[in-house]
């Protein structure tokens, strides 16, 4: 039996800002029970529910060497659909209503629950064979494992995999805090390990120490060895370009399941998509207080607002597109600057533009199950999990060629009569427009190949079964 500790600051159905969550809280499901023992660790935030906290019960109370004294911590333990969680407890220092508070605040919390974590394994009976880091916050895992190995048996055997799930952010700041926080020696802070120019940077030395390095797709992975997409380390994964992996994402599908959604109007599957699904669409036109039409093309955006996610290209096209036949569902929150706009669009076309400033779990799954396309056109996407929604739903994503979206997007030959959806590859507004409109051509000219790529898309399996394989053949090689 391997034994794997994940270790994150999010984790469904606990903490969740993003994707983050819903990888930690999806992915240890879906391992093998009779060759992995898989474990989750978090940070036991103030915020956290007590619908959770009343079923936890404490494994132990240690110390835990920070900053040159000893800070009093505690381990909490939780069995949750068959998946043990550890939680870090510490007066103080998971306060707040937010996981994330800011620089340096942030550096200080992490890196304590990072020296933290390593130490509540001795009180709770648990080691690990892998310890599996997820993004900046569990950064300084890999060199703390590293020096612990110097003088401790218990690690003397144990590996550490950083997972990047977006490269943006590092954690980085002023490399004589980040020293002074780590109370890791000099010897870590050099240019090539922790030192970033004038910062101490936390995934820069994740991505130094670690044993092995994964990220959310393949086309990501060799993305980020380039200038563009890799924010300042393209050179140090090119330099560990043997140790990086590239492993899609998957999504739970028994809580994206369009036949059994309890959030959908009318459940439907891939076999009566043509008859059932499209009563979504006027159910949900009728709840926005949009045109009642069965027949117009209802595209669906949900998503961060933001320019990472192309918003700045629909802004460019927005006129454009509102003037085709056409109805456009939008959910999200973000910069101010693009909820204006979409506000004004719905304004200015009421009746055809449905814009919903907030997040709601429930409205996204109905706007999945009631849209004929997705547009997801981003400028970079790591991996992306919402079009993987979508195609479960039979939403056509229409997409730009990049990171995730390249791999799980296969765009339409009308050629071969093949692919799951429609994509471009330039980050372009215009390109994009023609694509959406090629899409638009297709639904209303060449219902049978829609209705093909409909089929194609809800067909695909994008569950995290095949991608926990992938997992599973990395930690053996590590393991062997």
């Amino acid at each position: 039996m391997t034994n794997i500790l994940f270790a994150a600051s999010e984790c469904v159905p606990f903490i969740k800002t993003g994707g983050l969550g819903d990888v930690v809280g999806s992915l240890p499901k879906y391992f093998p029970k009779d060759s992995l023992e898989v474990r989750v660790i978090l940070p036991l935030y103030d915020f956290i529910e007590d619908k959770y906290r009343k079923d936890m019960k404490k494994a132990g109370d240690f110390d835990v060497d920070f900053r040159g004294g000893k800070a009093a911590a505690s381990v909490f333990e939780l069995l949750y659909k068959g998946v043990t969680y550890y939680f870090i407890a510490a007066d103080g220092r998971f306060g707040g209503e937010a996981p994330y508070e800011g620089m340096p605040q942030d550096i200080d919390r992490f890196v304590f629950f990072d020296k933290a974590l390593l130490a509540a394994l001795k009180e709770v009976g648990f080691r690990p064979d892998i310890i599996h880091c997820h993004d900046w916050q569990t950064g300084a895992v890999p060199a703390f494992v590293r020096e612990l190995k110097k003088t401790d048996k218990f690690y003397k055997d144990m590996k550490t995999i950083m997972t990047i799930h977006n490269l943006r952010f590092q954690g980085a700041w002023g490399k004589d805090y980040v020293k002074e926080v780590t109370s890791l020696p000099d010897e870590y802070f050099g240019d090539e390990q922790f030192g970033y120019y004038d910062s101490g940077n936390l995934l820069k030395g994740g991505l130094v120490y670690a044993d092995s390095i994964t990220t959310v797709s393949e086309t990501y992975a060799r993305e980020i060895m380039m200038p563009f997409y890799g924010e300042g380390l393209d050179g140090l994964l090119a330099y560990r370009a043997d140790a990086v992996t590239g492993i899609i994402n998957g999504i739970d599908y028994n809580f994206f399941d369009p036949e059994n959604d309890k959030f959908i109007y009318h459940n439907f599957s891939a076999e009566n998509f043509r008859r059932e699904k499209v009563k979504n669409k006027t159910a949900l036109q009728k709840e926005l207080g949009m045109n009642s039409d069965r027949k117009v093309m209802m595209i669906g955006i949900i998503s961060r607002l933001t320019d990472q996610k192309g918003m700045d290209l629909i802004t460019y096209m927005m006129d454009e597109l509102c003037s085709d036949s056409v109805q456009i569902v939008v959910l999200g929150t973000g910069e101010e600057k693009y909820e204006s706009m979409f506000r004004h669009y719905e304004w200015k076309y009421n009746k055809d533009v449905s814009v919903n400033i907030k997040y709601s779990e429930e409205l996204s799954h109905k706007i999945y199950a009631a849209a004929d396309a997705f547009l997801m056109p981003s400028l970079f996407e790591p991996c992306g999990l919402s079009q993987m929604m979508a195609m479960r739903y039979g939403a056509v994503p229409i997409v730009r060629e990049t990171g995730g979206l390249k791999d799980t997007v296969q765009a339409y030959n009308e050629y071969e009569h093949t692919g799951n959806g429609f994509s471009f590859a330039n980050y372009n507004a215009h390109e994009m427009l023609g694509t959406i409109r090629y899409a638009e051509r297709v639904f209303y000219d060449n219902k049978r190949d829609w209705n093909k790529i409909v089929k194609e898309a809800m067909t695909r399996d994008y569950s995290w079964t095949s991608s926990a394989l992938k997992y599973v053949k990395l930690y053996e090689s590590l393991t062997a």
